[in-house]
């Protein structure tokens, strides 16, 4: 019952329909991408829709419950090479490889969850302590080289492979992997927008707003942060261990600051706490990345760092509240034109 009562959605409202369709909207259009684009263009986002799922694991740990944390690529490397390791290593199937990566990621959440969400660190601390989770992985990854290949990485990860009463479905060509990225991707921003516009997302919200307050009105808050870093921490590795089995290679940046540092880039530039918004913010970041990065490798992470500040000065709320702004200014000057015209 309390569960049933946790989980209970109210009626959507006018601005979640909008939502929707907007969601639906750019779900459709990337189911028809593939009828006129190249076999590259198609790669690309696959591979960009694969890091929204990882964009929308951070913006549920940080938009919705408000922890932020600067290590996140620390899971989404954990899949990967769970992936990597057990398929080319051990000769595991791929969803071995892929169970492994999620356990293993939810592991390591629920141990660092633990000791310090109820050790009551919070805020910058929370995001500061956390770097080192992700240093601290890309060390393993350059010095494990008999296990993890060092900085050359995994190269020849098996496409993933699901095996079924004698029956042997391998996601091997470009579409397949396509079309299985846009079903993951499109089942977690589903299951993350039902899960967070009724109660429990009031929860998360209270918790975010003034934890003590919520904390005061009966709440398990340090249960809620711990169940939300481990779920995050699952969609993180999930996106991780998909991308090293469509993209075939797994290396040491997979794990490094760089890529916890863009995943943030992702989220507040597409809006935190919207779950659209950072799927936008990693296509938009994403294809900025690869056409600066065509023209100077080594510009990119300059490139990161102006951005940041850029939106941390122009765009706080990400680029998505900027259409909220123009819906809002719109329908204030109809409210007007109709009361004047009255």
């Amino acid at each position: 019952m309390r569960l049933a009562l946790l989980f209970r959605q109210d009626p959507i409202n006018r601005g979640e329909r909008a939502v929707l369709v907007t969601f639906g909207t750019l779900v459709l259009a990337a189911m028809l991408y593939p009828l006129w684009a190249s076999t590259y263009g198609i790669t690309v986002v696959r591979d960009i829709m694969l890091f929204s799922i990882f964009a929308l694991s951070l913006d549920y740990l940080w938009g919705k419950a408000g922890v932020l944390t600067l290590g996140h690529a620390t899971f989404f490397g954990i899949g990967a090479y769970a992936m990597g390791i057990l398929t080319i290593k051990v000769g595991a199937s791929s969803l071995a490889g892929l169970f492994a990566g999620l356990g293993m990621a939810a592991a390591l959440a629920l141990v660092v969850g633990t000791f310090l969400i109820f050790a009551g660190v919070r805020l910058q601390y929370f995001a500061i302590v956390t770097i080192a989770l992700s240093l601290v992985s890309t060390q393993i990854a350059l010095s494990s080289s008999a296990l993890t290949g060092g900085d050359a990485g995994l190269l020849g990860v098996p496409p993933f492979a699901i095996e079924l009463i004698g029956a042997r479905l391998e996601l091997s060509d470009h579409l397949s992997q396509y079309f299985v990225a846009l079903s993951l991707v499109t089942m977690v921003y589903l299951g993350l927008w039902l899960a967070c516009r009724g109660n429990y997302g009031k929860i998360l919200a209270a918790i975010r707003m003034n934890e003590y307050r919520a904390r005061s009105l009966g709440h398990d808050t340090d249960l809620h942060l711990l169940i939300a870093f481990v779920v995050s921490a699952v969609l993180a590795a999930l996106s991780g261990a998909v991308f090293a089995a469509v993209s075939g290679f797994v290396a040491p940046d997979l794990v490094g600051p760089l890529l916890s540092t863009e995943v943030v880039v992702w989220v507040a530039a597409g809006g935190r706490g919207t779950l659209l918004g950072p799927v936008i913010g990693a296509f938009a970041v994403t294809r900025l990345q690869q056409e600066i990065s065509s023209i100077a490798a080594g510009l990119w992470p300059l490139i990161l760092g102006i951005l940041f500040v850029l939106l941390v000065f122009f765009f706080p709320d990400g680029v998505i509240s900027v259409g909220r702004q123009i819906q809002a200014m719109l329908g204030g000057r109809r409210t007007l034109l109709r009361r004047q015209s009255a």
